[in-house]
């Protein structure tokens, strides 16, 4: 089933035109319980993973602790929010879901080509797991949709701004933080789901800021962000990956996308 995230309900842009330059489109995934297979785009099912390639364990624990799936997300499955190495057209996340010293989980990237996979290899079971740390497989709803900075709005733009934001409020009830800017949920490029202040990386090897991949957070929507629900989920319950990430926090993955090799890091909040 498609998923259509109902149209802001205010027009942002009219309303607020100084963050129209930081206007930036994110996919949702909008991942709902299913039986996806490894050949599809997923959140938490089984990989498409090379038999030829070891499965990957995180190195933080002694015995080693096979990674989970979190998310495989096929290029043509998207649109073009974020780019695709060449030469690849599948993009796999996993992570440790064990208990990490300052952390809550140890991610993997993976960019390969689909078609070069050959004989698959089955996901080894977990070796243990924090509680609300292994997603529940789910089938995805790539959407596009336009988003607006939150968190990450310019501290002199949001003081620029404050006294619009609380007269728009008072008068419609829309606020701008949670109505209008950032869209919750899993998803691709856009801005981060930052529950706090942001903590932007900067690569290890180049030093500049690096690049917003995907955003993993605990729900889809929180009561007082029922203004994203898509429209044919709005007298439904949402079933999908059942994360408890921290105190229904976030985990967002950054890349840096000129150097070699494409490293990435993450940062979590809650």
């Amino acid at each position: 089933m498609t998923r259509r995230t109902p149209p802001r309900p205010l027009d942002v842009e009219a309303l607020f035109p100084e963050v129209v330059p930081f206007r930036r489109e994110a996919v949702r995934l909008h991942p709902r319980a299913g039986a996806p297979t490894c050949g599809d785009s997923s959140v938490g099912g089984p990989l498409l993973w090379p038999a030829r390639e070891p499965w990957p364990e995180c190195s933080e624990h002694r015995r080693g602790s096979p990674m989970v799936p979190v998310a495989q997300i096929h290029r043509s499955d998207v649109p073009d929010v974020v780019p695709f190495p060449d030469g690849c057209d599948l993009l796999q996340v996993l992570w440790c879901p064990c208990s990490h010293e300052g952390g809550w989980v140890v991610p993997q990237v993976c960019w390969r080509s689909a078609g070069a996979v050959g004989e698959v290899r089955q996901a080894p079971p977990a070796t243990e797991a924090a509680y609300g740390q292994v997603p529940r497989p789910c089938v995805v709803h790539p959407e596009l949709v336009t988003e607006y900075p939150s968190w990450d709005l310019p501290y002199e733009l949001w003081d620029a701004l404050e006294d619009r934001f609380v007269q728009v409020e008072k008068e419609t009830g829309w606020d701008y933080q949670y109505h209008l800017s950032t869209a919750p949920g899993i998803k691709l490029g856009g801005y981060p789901g930052w529950c706090q202040d942001p903590q932007w990386p900067n690569c290890p090897d180049c030093r500049a800021p690096m690049d917003h991949l995907l955003t993993v957070e605990s729900t889809e929507e929180a009561d007082c962000r029922q203004a994203w629900t898509p429209v044919e989920d709005r007298d439904a319950r949402l079933d999908g990956p059942a994360l408890v990430l921290g105190d229904l926090g976030g985990v967002y993955l950054f890349e840096c996308r000129t150097c070699p090799g494409r490293p990435f890091t993450h940062r979590h909040d809650s």
